[in-house]
């Protein structure tokens, strides 16, 4: 099941934190209507339930959201350091605490192969991904993954995710959403 976030206010963007915004609301627990407040709220929470080998999938267009998302995952996570976009590096690793967390950027390569050389195997197994444009991987991308889609919103700013959280991020969804 998927579920949709509505941000419903403008954002604005933070090299630290990411998009801000004053009224936001996430529907992230599949099959009941539960709400977590603040885009900022979520991307930490998200981050304090992930653990190693767990790929988190960030789809949609060009300035949507998604390195935003990411780099307030990062700095929830413990990282202290400023968290560039992997855009021209394609990859980013941040030790955030425990476990590495792996900040993809797959924009630019030309067949799922060539991210072999990223080091995604290592990320996949022992790290936290954060993958920027997952549909590049092809067949390289787990099937157990918690999917992000991010899109404009119906205002100036506002940004909607479509939660996809497949079965081994359903209970940790649960766990951190907050009733309606």
């Amino acid at each position: 099941m998927t579920d949709s976030y509505d941000s419903g206010a403008a954002d604005r963007d933070d090299r630290r934190s990411g998009p801000r915004t004053d009224t936001d609301a996430a529907h992230i627990a599949p099959g009941r209507r539960r709400v977590i407040q603040g885009l900022g709220d979520d991307r930490c929470r998200i981050a304090a339930v992930a653990a190693p080998a767990d790929i988190v999938a960030l789809k949609g267009d060009l300035g949507t959201g998604k390195t935003a998302f990411a780099r307030a995952f990062i700095l929830a996570s413990g990282n202290q350091d400023e968290v560039p976009s992997p855009t021209f590096t394609l990859v980013q690793v941040y030790d955030a605490g425990p476990t590495a967390i792996w900040h993809f950027d797959l924009y630019r390569i030309r067949a799922p192969e060539e991210a072999w050389e990223l080091g995604i195997e290592d990320a996949f197994t022992t790290g936290i991904s954060l993958i920027e444009w997952p549909e590049r991987l092809g067949p390289l991308l787990p099937e157990r993954r918690l999917e992000l889609g991010f899109a404009f919103g119906g205002e100036p700013g506002a940004r909607r995710i479509a939660i996809d959280p497949g079965k081994e991020w359903e209970a940790r969804l649960a766990m951190i959403a907050v009733d309606a």
